[in-house]
């Protein structure tokens, strides 16, 4: 039977449960991949379970997201996850060597082997023919101890490529069309696979600008053959001996099945205050910018900085904008050093920045208050940026570099210069200086893990009751997005170890006295949140879950939900339910009290619990959970389930 990639790979990995769509499975992961904002989590929960060593083939683990180190709290957290490393055995990537996707593409992603990382746009590995799938970092923790991850089988959305690109229109253009066309719940319950012709216009790095951004659409990850694209690429890194050749059998069919045609797109760009509302760049040219952001892990290769510098070279800036490069790894910074392109980058006005995630994440670089900030970083969910008044965009390096000379958004092609064809060379530097391999097994069970003030023990949850009565305390409408929950930045990231501490800023982007009146009916049995369409999109980070059921959150009520968050949801005990109408969601709203009843034989056979309103209105619910997820929420979450089965 002919196969696709995708099926190829999840068949190659499979150890529980049969490939038909929306039937659990589990896979085996040969790889993970921890960042700092999420990885201390991760080890704090390794510690909880007693592990000895990570049981996978190679787990890294990076500090990329909170780089500023305005006091104790980070570099603590940086030295207590290089002791993490050590004792548990991954390997380290230190502070300054670039963004995890970056990296692990460089160093460490293998064709036909599956990665499982703890920030949602691992599968920018997708890129050169690995199964990379973001998830909550305890599952990424239970992969590490060597348990299979579970998942929903997904549809195979195969994606069509033909033509060629033309000039001034990149990657990132080829992903906000499908932006575009499908906005960001287009691909929920869906591999993307591209194939076609118009591949062989696509380098490894563009393949990870894709990849990387899929994630925007809701899919479970992003899958490329492995080709000769991806070959060139292992080799120029010293690792073509990895390579192997990955495609789709002749007359594999696919789910679903979409077509772009390279020749026919232009240059795009996302307003805010999401990757989803997408338009042409010549739609809204014109109006004034005071930031343009180039590099994060949405274009992070070579090529992405290096045509911005051959756009500026000779050239100023508008000097109201403030054109910030952000490098994402320390080994393509090495390399347009040595090339001259961090000169012309450096004389034009630049701003050059730290590999890193920095500004992506809301570490630095936010832009002044109800400014327009043009970015190639992968979302623009309000207040990412780190300012509550922003106006983020998403547009290519070709889009950010002509704005930043002319002061407004300005479509690349309008620009008096021949389009700059720039492509990485075959020999480079390599980079490996910042990246500390594990010790032996022997040495790591003679490592202490070395915890700061700041860093504190994992609060412990039980299971729901039979009953629960208890008050909506919040209703948000569609697409709320992590970052809503908790947000990410400066001010809140250094408490990424410290469950009470970051619960204070809890849904603060959409109510600030979310927190106080969540404590005041903590002890009263808890509260429910409702939302809208897809509750829970963005980034994998399970501290808008932690932090939230700290505070008391029992049971969410929406109307679908963001395949991450809602396994996080599950893996930390709150009760994930779906309202099948509308106009339930409708008729719902913060301060009336739901009574959920019939949990237990909810939870044991897999009929919905049932749920009724004040008046006696009983509310359409269900909730899509494998019996394994009902007896993970019924022993107060993954930590206790493992614990029991063990």
């Amino acid at each position: 039977m002919a196969t696709t990639v995708t099926e190829k790979l999840i068949a190659e990995h499979l150890v529980d449960g049969q490939m038909t769509v929306g039937e659990e499975i589990g896979i085996e992961i040969d790889q993970t991949l921890t960042q700092d904002a999420t990885g201390t989590m991760v080890m704090l929960e390794l510690e909880a379970m007693g592990l000895d060593r990570v049981q996978t083939e190679l787990s890294a683990q990076y500090v990329d997201h909170n780089l500023l180190q305005v006091d104790y709290r980070n570099a603590d957290d940086h030295y207590f996850l290089h002791s993490a490393a050590r004792r548990f055995g991954l390997w380290y990537s230190r502070p300054g060597n670039g963004v995890s996707h970056a990296v692990h593409q460089e160093r460490f992603g293998v064709p036909g082997k599956t990665l499982l990382g703890s920030d949602s746009h691992t599968p920018a590995a997708g890129s050169i023919g690995m199964l990379a799938i973001g998830a909550g970092g305890l599952e990424v923790a239970m992969a590490m101890a060597g348990r299979p991850f579970y998942f929903d089988m997904p549809k195979v959305w195969g994606i069509r490529l033909v033509g060629e690109l033309p000039d001034w229109v990149s990657a990132k253009d080829v992903i906000l069309e499908l932006l575009r066309r499908h906005d960001v719940d287009g691909g929920v319950g869906r591999i993307l696979e591209y194939f076609g012709p118009g591949l062989s216009e696509l380098s490894a790095m563009d393949r990870h600008v894709i990849a990387n951004m899929g994630t925007e659409l809701g899919a479970t990850t992003s899958v490329f053959p492995c080709d000769e694209e991806a070959r060139r690429f292992l080799e120029r890194n010293g690792r073509g001996d990895q390579w192997r050749q990955l495609r789709a059998d002749q007359g594999a069919e696919y789910d679903v099945v979409d077509e772009i045609d390279l020749g026919e797109l232009e240059p795009l760009i996302a307003m805010p205050s999401s990757p989803g509302n997408v338009t042409p760049v010549r739609e809204v040219a014109g109006e004034t910018i005071h930031q343009s952001y180039v590099g994060s892990s949405a274009n992070p290769g070579y090529r992405d900085l290096a045509v911005v510098a051959r756009i500026v070279e000779d050239k100023k800036i508008d000097p109201a904008v403030s054109l910030d490069i952000n490098p994402a790894s320390r080994q393509v910074l090495e390399n347009l050093t040595c090339d001259g392109f961090l000169l012309s980058l450096l004389k034009s006005g630049a701003r050059l920045h730290q590999a890193g995630c920095n500004g992506c994440i809301g570490m630095g670089q936010a832009p002044a208050t109800d400014t327009i900030s043009l970015r190639t970083v992968p979302r623009n969910f309000p207040d990412r940026s780190g300012t509550k008044e922003d106006k983020v965009c998403l547009v290519s390096p070709e889009t950010a570099a002509a704005s930043a000379l002319t002061g407004q958004i300005t479509d690349p092609r309008d620009l008096e210069m021949a389009y700059p064809d720039v492509c990485e060379p075959d020999e480079i530097i390599i980079h490996t200086d910042l990246i500390e391999a594990p010790p032996s097994p022997e040495e790591s069970a003679t490592v202490e893990l070395r915890k700061g003030p700041n860093i504190m023990t994992l609060p412990e949850f039980e299971g729901p009751p039979q009953r629960m009565s208890l008050p909506i305390l919040l209703k948000v409408g569609d697409d709320i997005s992590t970052d809503e929950i908790l947000r990410g930045g400066a001010q809140v990231l250094p408490y990424r170890s410290n469950i009470e501490a970051i619960s204070e800023f809890c849904f603060d982007v959409i109510d600030d006295t979310y927190h106080r009146r969540a404590l005041k009916v903590r002890d009263q049995g808890g509260h429910i949140v409702v939302g809208g369409k897809n509750y829970g999109q963005g980034s994998s980070r399970e501290h808008a879950v932690l932090a939230p059921r700290f505070l008391g959150l029992r049971v969410v009520i929406a109307m679908s939900y963001a395949r991450i968050h809602r396994e996080n949801l599950v893996n930390f005990g709150i009760l994930p339910l779906r309202l099948e109408e509308r106009q339930d969601y409708e008729r719902l709203s913060s301060g009336d009290r739901l009574s959920v009843d019939e949990i237990d034989l909810a939870l044991d056979k897999g009929t919905p619990p049932k749920v009724t309103t004040e008046d006696g209105r009983t509310l359409a619910v269900t909730y899509d959970l494998s019996p394994r997820q009902r007896e993970i929420i019924a022993a107060g979450g993954l930590i206790n389930w493992v614990g029991r089965k063990i």
